[in-house]
């Protein structure tokens, strides 16, 4: 599912960044799917009885509820600041910048984030 979003995203702002001759609706494609996955992790709580990440990933971690709570918390707070993040790049920093910004900075920082979970995680397993 999230890669079919993803395509959808891509095509809808790479159409319009050639169709208004403007690079900004690149620029900001990163911005807006984090704040939808941020929001997407906030509001599916309330569409839910349980945090959504426990949906996508319940069965291969098996966590306590507060375990699921947390993680599901942290994650909304990383794709909110990430969105941040790349607002400061891009509106601060040249074309060239922002482009390794995107292409080597975003998936390091997601890396080190997910790795700095691991405690949490063996915290709150839950063993079967």
């Amino acid at each position: 599912m999230v890669p079919l979003i993803g395509g959808i995203l891509i095509t809808l702002f790479g159409g319009l960044t050639i169709y208004f001759n403007n690079p900004i609706f690149i620029y900001m494609k990163p911005t807006i799917i984090n704040i939808l996955f941020g929001l997407s992790l906030f509001f599916g709580k309330y569409f839910t009885k349980e945090p959504l990440l426990k949906l996508i990933l319940g069965k291969s971690l098996p966590l306590n509820d507060e375990g699921w709570n947390i993680l599901n918390f942290r994650w909304i707070w990383f794709f909110f600041a990430l969105a941040i993040l790349n607002e400061l790049v891009w509106r601060t920093q040249t074309e060239e910048f922002w482009v390794n910004f995107k292409v080597w900075g975003m998936l390091p920082i997601t890396f080190i984030f997910t790795a700095f979970q691991i405690p949490l995680i063996k915290k709150y397993s839950q063993n079967e």
